[in-house]
Protein backbone atom coordinates (compact mmCIF):
# COMPACT_ATOMS: atom_id res chain seq x y z
CA UNK A 1 0.00 0.00 0.00
CA UNK A 2 1.36 3.39 -0.93
CA UNK A 3 0.41 6.27 1.32
CA UNK A 4 -1.24 8.98 -0.86
CA UNK A 5 -0.10 11.72 1.54
CA UNK A 6 3.53 10.63 1.31
CA UNK A 7 5.76 12.87 -0.82
CA UNK A 8 7.49 11.47 -3.88
CA UNK A 9 10.54 9.36 -3.18
CA UNK A 10 13.97 10.85 -3.72
CA UNK A 11 17.13 9.27 -5.05
CA UNK A 12 18.52 8.80 -1.54
CA UNK A 13 17.35 5.72 0.34
CA UNK A 14 18.83 7.08 3.57
CA UNK A 15 16.83 10.31 3.26
CA UNK A 16 13.60 8.44 2.54
CA UNK A 17 14.17 5.93 5.35
CA UNK A 18 14.96 8.68 7.83
CA UNK A 19 11.81 10.59 6.81
CA UNK A 20 9.67 7.46 7.14
CA UNK A 21 11.14 6.52 10.52
CA UNK A 22 10.67 10.04 11.84
CA UNK A 23 7.04 9.92 10.79
CA UNK A 24 6.57 6.56 12.46
CA UNK A 25 8.13 7.81 15.69
CA UNK A 26 6.12 11.02 15.65
CA UNK A 27 2.70 9.56 14.77
CA UNK A 28 3.02 6.21 16.54
CA UNK A 29 0.30 3.71 15.67
CA UNK A 30 -1.54 6.32 13.59
CA UNK A 31 1.21 6.23 10.93
CA UNK A 32 0.35 3.91 8.00
CA UNK A 33 3.75 2.16 8.14
CA UNK A 34 3.80 1.28 11.84
CA UNK A 35 1.33 -1.60 11.85
CA UNK A 36 2.77 -3.49 8.83
CA UNK A 37 6.30 -3.18 10.24
CA UNK A 38 5.16 -4.51 13.63
CA UNK A 39 3.21 -7.38 12.06
CA UNK A 40 6.14 -8.45 9.87
CA UNK A 41 8.44 -8.17 12.90
CA UNK A 42 6.15 -10.46 14.89
CA UNK A 43 5.98 -12.95 12.01
CA UNK A 44 9.77 -12.92 11.78
CA UNK A 45 10.06 -13.55 15.52
CA UNK A 46 7.70 -16.53 15.30
CA UNK A 47 9.67 -17.91 12.37
CA UNK A 48 12.89 -17.35 14.32
CA UNK A 49 11.52 -19.36 17.22
CA UNK A 50 11.02 -22.41 14.99
CA UNK A 51 14.16 -22.23 12.86
CA UNK A 52 17.22 -23.87 14.42
CA UNK A 53 19.87 -21.32 13.38
CA UNK A 54 17.85 -18.10 13.61
CA UNK A 55 17.03 -16.58 17.00
CA UNK A 56 13.83 -14.75 17.89
CA UNK A 57 15.61 -11.38 17.88
CA UNK A 58 17.17 -12.00 14.49
CA UNK A 59 13.81 -13.04 13.04
CA UNK A 60 12.19 -9.93 14.53
CA UNK A 61 14.83 -7.66 13.01
CA UNK A 62 14.65 -9.40 9.63
CA UNK A 63 10.85 -9.25 9.43
CA UNK A 64 10.60 -5.64 10.54
CA UNK A 65 13.52 -4.64 8.32
CA UNK A 66 11.95 -6.26 5.28
CA UNK A 67 8.60 -4.54 5.86
CA UNK A 68 10.28 -1.18 6.48
CA UNK A 69 12.35 -1.51 3.31
CA UNK A 70 9.25 -2.36 1.26
CA UNK A 71 7.45 0.70 2.70
CA UNK A 72 10.35 2.99 1.76
CA UNK A 73 11.03 1.37 -1.63
CA UNK A 74 7.82 -0.39 -2.78
CA UNK A 75 9.15 -1.09 -6.30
Amino acid sequence: MIDPERPEKTDSFIHDARHELAGMLEDGMAHPSTKPVLVWGALGAVAGAFLPVVSIGMGLAAGAGYAFYKRVRPD
